[in-house]
């Protein structure tokens, strides 16, 4: 199935992609701008993004890799003063 038709991106492109990287790294951190450029290609209108990430979603090798599980587990995203000294 056609997932970009901007950049003729199929599904089977998307799967390649992914496993191949998978294979070259087991612990890389596959991303969709990482997919589109192992397939010499580069995001256009953006339209395809929600079936593009649902499509990568669906391959067993999107897993994150064991070793990188758990690194950032005491630190959360937001904090109460946002890193800002006392005053200004």
């Amino acid at each position: 199935m056609i997932v970009c038709h901007c950049q003729n991106i199929t599904d089977k492109d998307i799967d390649a992609a992914i496993n191949w990287m998978r294979a070259a790294d087991g612990t890389a951190l596959i991303t969709p701008g990482k997919v589109y450029r192992a397939l010499g290609k580069s995001a256009d209108c953006g339209g395809c993004m929600p079936l593009f990430l649902s499509t990568m979603r669906k391959n067993d090798n999107m897993e994150v890799p064991m070793t990188l599980r758990g690194l950032r587990a005491g630190i959360t995203q937001e904090t109460q003063d946002e890193r800002r000294q006392e005053s200004y």
